[in-house]
């Protein structure tokens, strides 16, 4: 049982070393760059958000007509 305990700690401190090593290998991107892709996609999304609910208010439209 000891030995089982022992295995799992070796294993669990190889794993946080290694993401210790991963993690400083990460290129972060400059705060420009966020604040620019932030809003291109906040403005992708307002976009297809309108689109779809124009879309929405002629298929309305058009089935109440042919409903109606």
């Amino acid at each position: 049982m000891n030995d089982t305990l022992e295995k799992t700690k070796d294993a669990v401190t190889t794993y946080f070393r290694g993401v210790k090593t991963e993690w400083g290998k990460i290129t972060w991107p400059e705060k420009h760059q966020v604040v620019t892709e932030t809003f291109f996609v906040i403005a992708i999304v307002f976009v297809f958000t309108v689109f779809i609910y124009v879309v929405d208010i002629l298929f309305n439209a058009l089935l109440s007509h042919i409903h109606g």
